[in-house]
């Protein structure tokens, strides 16, 4: 056994248990503090393994620190911060305990130096989103969470039977860089791949997400999909499928997305997109490519809970309203989450002088040194779909178009500070990506703001927003639903199963009732002869017995004397 660090995911998590027993005053202190020395203790974190631990014949390496490991880390403690300084008042605090479980163990996965932990804390993680979608205590939600968890302990059979068949197969239970060459490597990228909402089960995102709470969504956003993107670039870069899987989702994503009413499902719907170019580089898997996905997803988390925590506040202050057809014209009466919500919109679009355009533009240039034309074209014209369905079409219908009379303040001022926390970092990552850079996995000399990059970028923006604008009236939103593969268990599921119920019910009866008439049939028989009418149970005199008896001896003697 060796002890050199306590694990940091561990501290958030016990201090999740503790927040359902403490009085408010500590509560809040917990939750705004217990954070900031999380993020204190990542960087406390050596390289190498810290914590062992032994485990039959294996050694568990439940701490080992990386320049991997410390950015997500990191900004997994930051989203913990902000997140509990936005969800400060909620009601349900169940909702909070949960979600510092669920930071806690995000943590646990990135400081985790074998399968077997990765495999713990995954599962950790499943329960305690599940948790943070079920606290929004409504009859949606908790459907909603049933299916997700249903679909992540799914994942999570799979991602044991891989790490059960890989560790047979090889020996060894770190987790290190594999090729899916196996059985087991294959059954563990699958699982990796379904919590990063990887096709076929990439429905279950949009499903779940939009069910949580005005705070529980901005939790969920930065955990689950980024823990996968953290264990795909640790355990499978360079995997060329992970390019084509990366840019079917960045498109899903985008299609989906401006299908969608529901600005919340929009929100959810471009967390696939964006996890889509953070997979499309680890499927490069050049050091360029790798910092771009990393700068990516700790970027991502941040635009991607400013843009929840705008569309929270909404929600929030309106009264539960999500749909698009329902708001507009908020900007005159909450002006603070209207602007956080654009600079938002502005990261995700990779805007210059924004988060987005410093790492987003890294996979780019990585596709472009690997010559390959095709992803790159992809990526170009993805980024365009990204700023129309995020970066204009989300604080267009929410914050202008018609005025929908609504009149709502900006929300409480814990809400405020946690937006406009967010907005800052999205700006000042975008001014200044250095520090970003230098806690980047590989060194790199990356320059993001060349002149060609920016006109380009600015260019591509410029023309999708005109022609987002030209196109108005085919975008003006509908009361419709979007089917997605979830229909095939939320639906079709449902109802093959209550089919087969029925069929199997049906049978059971038919069954049963064939075996009753076969008995009925053998007791009717024997009644018919061992009943008081029946043959064997009519009385009779003695001498007709000894008759009988007598005639029977006859015939044996006959038959005797004869043979003889």
């Amino acid at each position: 056994m060796m002890i050199d660090a306590f694990p940091p995911g561990v501290i958030l998590v016990l201090g999740g248990l503790v927040l359902p027993f403490a009085s408010t005053q500590i509560r809040y202190a917990i939750i705004l503090l217990l954070p900031l020395y999380v993020l204190w203790s990542v960087w406390q974190i050596g390289d190498g393994i810290q914590l062992a631990l032994p485990f039959l014949e294996y050694e568990l390496a439940v701490v080992k620190g990386d320049a991997l490991s410390r950015i997500f880390a990191t900004v997994f403690a930051i989203m913990a911060f902000a997140g509990g300084l936005f969800a400060l008042k909620q009601e349900q605090v169940a909702e909070l305990a949960a979600a510092f479980v669920y930071a806690g163990s995000a943590i646990g996965v990135a400081f985790a130096g074998d399968l077997i932990t990765v495999f713990i804390f995954w599962e950790i993680m499943a329960l305690g989103s599940t948790m943070v979608i079920w606290a929004a205590r409504t009859p949606e939600s908790y459907k909603a969470a049933m299916r997700y968890l249903m679909i992540h302990l799914l994942g999570g059979v799979i991602l044991m039977i891989g790490v059960i068949a890989h560790v047979a197969d090889s020996g060894s239970i770190t987790f290190q860089a594999m090729t899916p060459n196996s059985i087991g490597t294959w059954l563990i990228l699958a699982g990796f791949l379904i919590n990063a909402g990887a096709p076929p089960l990439t429905a279950w995102l949009p499903d779940a997400y939009p069910e949580g709470s005005f705070s529980g969504t901005v939790f969920l956003s930065a955990f689950t999909t980024k823990t996968a993107v953290y264990v795909l670039l640790r355990g499978f870069p360079g995997i060329e499928i992970l390019i084509y899987i990366g840019v079917f989702m960045i498109f899903y994503g985008i299609i989906y997305a401006l299908l969608e009413n529901d600005m919340r499902r929009i929100l959810s719907y471009s967390i696939i997109n964006q996890v889509g170019f953070m997979i499309t580089g680890i499927g490069i898997g050049t050091e360029m490519a790798l910092n771009g996905a990393a700068a990516h997803a700790f970027t991502h988390i941040i635009y991607k809970a400013l843009l929840l925590m705008s569309a929270g506040s909404v929600m929030f202050m309106t009264g539960g309203k999500r749909k698009c057809t329902d708001l507009g014209g908020l900007f005159q009466s909450m002006p603070i989450t209207c602007i956080c919500g654009i600079i938002g919109a502005l990261a995700i679009s990779s805007f210059p002088l924004t988060s987005g355009f410093i790492s987003k533009s890294m996979i780019a240039q990585a596709a472009g040194d690997e010559n390959l034309f095709f992803v790159w074209m992809c990526l170009a014209a993805a980024s365009a779909g990204v700023f129309l369905h995020a970066g204009i079409k989300f604080p267009w219908f929410v914050f202008f178009q018609k005025d929908s009379g609504l009149r709502p303040k900006d929300p409480p001022w814990n809400m405020q500070a946690a937006m406009i926390f967010f907005a800052i970092l999205c700006i000042g990552l975008g001014v200044a990506p250095g520090p970003l850079y230098d806690i980047l996995p590989f060194s790199t000399n990356y320059v993001p703001y060349t002149v060609p990059h920016v006109v380009n970028q600015l260019q591509l923006l410029l023309f999708a927003g005109l022609s987002f604008f030209l196109a108005l009236p085919l975008m003006k939103r509908t009361l419709t639903i979007s089917l997605d593969w979830d229909w095939f268990y939320r639906k079709f599921g449902v109802w093959l199963v209550g089919f087969l119920t029925r069929g199997i019910v049906e049978m059971r009866r038919d069954v049963f009732a064939g075996l009753k008439g076969l008995v009925d049939r053998i007791i009717s028989l024997a009644f018919s002869s061992h009943g008081p009418d029946g043959l064997f149970a009519r009385t009779s005199a003695v001498g007709a017995s000894v008759a009988v008896i007598v005639v029977m001896l006859m015939i044996l003697v006959v038959a005797f004397y004869t043979n003889v």
